[in-house]
């Protein structure tokens, strides 16, 4: 099943680690796999932000549990001694970036934050958009979205509303301006320059006053947050311009993608989607801009389908929750119930056609799906009403009408189901997909992973 050594990727390619499913795939073990057993000068992350939740566990030594982290901001390779590049499309978030360098320390990383460069066009996310963010999600009741309750959505909207000079109750995507959106969005280079900050702060906290006028989320003062982020700006490296390409010239990298494909601001289920570009055309982007080379894309899939929080998934099937146990996911407020199906081979013909070219998959929870005895079955069509699906149709990109058409067919569909016995099945089933699986996970550490196929470079 697994077959031969990871050196069988070639070290000199660039990679895209992108998921094929509504996030939870597996990506941050997947980039510590590539990070420690291969040379690698950077790990890229392209897009989303401080509610990315990758867990990377490292192998026990003489009896002893390895290094557990759960990475939100810093990239997955920091285990294995990778530094991190936070490129433009990323939104930081100084207080919970600090946050996670103390724990990283706390591990045993040394001076984390040096560990980190951060390009000056990123975006801030502030207290003041973790609070417009719950504050909407909780007046959408019974229609939530499906927001992880951190701001990150709220910080690009607020972008597209300041480059639209949105007027209040003006309707920028699918929300509404609560105040006049007089100046720019905050980022990251703003916060060297105090005056800057300050002027940034205050036009935000003027343009969401009428939102947040009553709600229980709250927001500090703007002396505070102005000494928050002054003291990030200080404490971080800020790119200079031709950073990665100054990168790249020392050895590959790989792009760590936020998120899952299904969950794309264009090409996922609206409106249960993010405010980020989730195919690899975000992490392709990064890395034309350098100057580099493409990077072969792996595409990370689970065993099974999972999904948090609202929106459709049609293989759904609430007896799995008590035979796969999930240690790393759990039911939040803001994200929802943690939520479980079977393997479905139409959403992942969706996703492969979507995101483009994809060189090789990882699969990732291989003995989770062992350990059901068979209970994990996979959807080779679904139906929606008299009609056998077996691909969902792709439509034009920013089509926001289809994909909405898409979630309702979705939400009515009843997968056809066909038993899977074992690893081997899950991995014979993924075969006919086309795209040859790369990797397998039998396990939650680097020490449970194989190549079992040569990835192409580009």
């Amino acid at each position: 099943m697994t077959g031969g050594p990871a050196a069988r990727f070639p070290e000199q390619a660039n990679v895209v680690v992108t998921g094929l499913g509504f996030g939870d795939e597996g990506k941050g073990a997947t980039v510590d796999w590539l990070c420690s057993t291969r040379p690698v000068a950077a790990v890229v992350r392209c897009n989303g932000g401080a509610q990315a939740a990758h867990t990377v566990r490292e192998p026990g030594v003489d009896g002893r549990p390895g290094r557990r982290h759960t990475f939100h901001q810093f990239g997955s390779g920091t285990f294995a001694g990778v530094p991190t590049y936070l490129a433009e499309g990323v939104t930081v978030e100084p207080i919970a970036l600090a946050a996670e360098a103390e724990a990283l320390a706390g591990l045993g990383v040394s001076d984390p934050l040096r560990m980190l460069t951060v390009h000056p066009d990123a975006l801030v996310t502030t207290p003041v958009h973790v609070a417009a963010n719950r504050t909407r999600e909780d007046r959408r009741g019974r229609r939530a979205h499906g927001s992880c309750g951190l701001g990150v959505g709220e910080t690009v909207w607020y972008d597209l509303a300041a480059r639209a000079g949105a007027q209040a109750g003006q309707r920028v995507g699918d929300l509404d301006a609560p105040g006049d959106v007089t100046g720019p969005a905050l980022r990251v280079g703003d916060c060297r320059d105090r005056s800057t900050l300050r002027r940034r702060l205050e036009d935000l906290i003027a343009v969401y006053r009428p939102l947040l006028a009553g709600s229980e989320h709250g927001h500090p003062g703007v002396d505070e947050m102005v000494e928050l982020a002054s003291a990030f700006a200080e404490a971080v490296r800020v790119a200079e311009p031709g950073h990665l390409a100054r990168v790249g010239r020392r050895g590959p990298v790989v792009v760590e993608q936020a998120q899952g494909v299904l969950l794309d601001q264009w090409r996922g289920f609206h409106p249960h989607t993010t405010w980020s570009t989730t195919t690899p055309d975000s992490g392709q982007a990064v890395l034309a801009a350098a100057g580099l080379a493409p990077g072969a894309v792996v595409g990370v899939v689970r065993g099974y389908a999972t999904r948090h929080g609202a929106g459709p998934l049609p293989t759904e099937d609430g007896d799995l929750l008590d035979h796969l146990p999930e240690p790393d996911n759990d039911t939040g407020r803001y994200q929802g119930a943690w939520r479980v199906g079977h393997l479905d081979l139409v959403g992942l013909r969706y996703a492969l056609r979507v995101a483009g070219r994809v060189d090789g998959l990882a699969v990732t929870h291989l003995d989770s799906v062992v350990g059901t005895a068979g209970r994990v079955r996979v959807a080779v069509a679904h139906r929606v009403g008299g009609t056998r699906v077996t691909d969902w149709a792709v439509g034009r990109s920013g089509d926001l009408d289809h994909q909405a058409g898409l979630t309702a067919q979705l939400t009515a569909a009843e997968p056809e189901l066909v038993t899977m016995d074992g690893a081997d099945d899950v991995l014979r089933h993924l075969a006919a997909l086309g795209v040859p699986v790369v990797a397998t996970a039998t396990g939650p550490t680097r020490a449970d992973r194989a190549a079992c196929a040569v990835l192409a470079g580009r």
